[in-house]
């Protein structure tokens, strides 16, 4: 009964998520098609960019597997990777809740320890938010308000910070009634060190699927991958932050609008902005049912390692 009833809500869940993951892009297509510039489709350059964004989620996955091993919960590669992509659709729900708790949830389900399920949830959400700062700083310095960054990056630290603190991690535990159990640590700074460097390379990944996309699209300008690197981990770092907005849907497009029209006119800026919308939408509910499709979501137990 309660296997029957998992499943139901696992199919409305599917249900509700598809609907609003296909009104994006059939929303986002039909802008993108009503648009009246001259493009030159280069499918090779598109098919990198799609690579490219796949690169980006082995090292995303990669990154939250860090994590979990710095508590000891070790989980298989394979099943990591359903575990994230599956809780990646919760973004195009309303709020920004979902996708985090769905980790949590799948997390567990896997057998890892209910504890290290939500604390790496957030400490992976931290890391992304960091690192992003890192690479916006790095890339583009002047894209944004120095002290919006400063304040993003504070916050990821005081996350880390946090979850890395004996005393603050037995006063959580000491919260949720967990106090008196040796399993709760604090996060090694191996495991944040190794988490950080990969949430680089998948932000990387992602610069680097912008540019192959603006090249797929035959845009001409001066976008460089350096600047594409910077560009887009701020759009989506500030869609991100945007709570009202699911996926982060028009706030990340005005920012990319507003940083690349210098440098490739604003028809292109609306054009590349639109049409990237669409391959990570696409890229994000057709591999986690290409995944699902292949291995199935059943089950399993995670390793815990003294």
């Amino acid at each position: 009964m309660r296997k029957a009833l998992w499943w139901s809500l696992q199919l409305a869940v599917a249900g509700i998520v598809a609907w609003f993951a296909w009104s994006a892009i059939v929303r986002d297509w039909t802008e993108f098609r009503s648009m009246r510039i001259s493009l030159s489709l280069q499918f090779g350059w598109i098919a990198a960019s799609v690579l490219a964004v796949l690169l980006s989620y082995v090292a995303s996955v990669e990154a939250w597997r860090r994590v979990l091993a710095g508590w000891n919960q070790h989980l298989a590669y394979g099943r990591a990777v359903q575990i994230w992509l599956v809780a990646n659709l919760g973004r195009y729900l309303p709020g920004k809740v979902w996708s985090v708790a769905g980790l949590m949830v799948l997390a567990q389900r896997a057998g890892v320890a209910a504890w290290a399920a939500g604390a790496s949830a957030f400490a992976i959400q931290a890391v992304a938010i960091g690192t992003a700062v890192v690479l916006v700083a790095a890339a583009t310095p002047g894209a944004t308000s120095p002290l919006r960054l400063a304040a993003a990056g504070l916050a990821s630290v005081i996350m880390i910070a946090i979850l890395s603190w004996g005393r603050a991690m037995r006063l959580l535990a000491k919260v949720a009634g967990k106090g008196g159990s040796p399993q709760i640590e604090p996060l090694p700074a191996a495991a944040v060190a190794w988490s950080s460097a990969l949430g680089v390379i998948a932000w990387m990944a992602h610069g680097a699927a912008f540019w192959l996309l603006a090249r797929g699209l035959g845009l001409q300008g001066d976008l460089s991958l350096i600047t594409a690197a910077g560009v887009f981990p701020l759009g989506y770092l500030l869609g991100l932050l945007a709570l009202f907005a699911p996926g982060g849907v028009g706030v990340r497009e005005v920012v990319l609008i507003g940083l690349l029209a210098p440098v490739l006119g604003s028809g292109p800026a609306v054009a590349l902005s639109i049409a990237s919308r669409i391959l990570l939408t696409v890229t994000e509910v057709v591999a986690p049912l290409c995944v699902l499709l292949f291995t199935g979501m059943g089950k399993e137990e995670v390793s815990v390692r003294p």
